[in-house]
């Protein structure tokens, strides 16, 4: 992930790497959702299509990252594993995968 400003905006460019068993995967979806203390700070929809069997893939988005308040910023750092993400996967519409990850942002405190 890397960060490019635009004006008073930041843009983020996301690689994401995956590889496609034996079977041709139609209409790739990954929607992926940041929540703090259980309001949404962020969300995001990848669209990534077709993807041929025995691959690895590798695809590139570029999008508005969400400003986040300083206090919001000390908030997050100072609540650990209250910061979570729901990442869901879809195959032509169909769920076909749900994580769910927590963070903690005060490494070395």
């Amino acid at each position: 992930t890397s960060l490019l400003p635009r004006g008073s905006q930041v843009l983020s460019t996301q690689r994401v790497e995956f590889t496609v068993g034996e079977r041709q995967v139609n209409n790739f979806r990954m929607i992926e959702r940041h929540y703090f203390k259980d309001e949404l700070i962020k969300s995001f929809d990848f669209d990534f299509g077709f993807c041929m069997p025995n691959s690895i893939n590798t695809c590139e988005h570029i999008y508005d990252l969400p400003v986040l308040t300083p206090q919001l910023i000390i908030d997050m750092v100072q609540n650990p594993f209250q910061t979570k993400s729901d990442s869901f996967y879809f195959v032509d519409g169909k769920l076909i995968m749900h994580n769910k990850a927590d963070y903690a942002y005060n490494a070395g405190m």
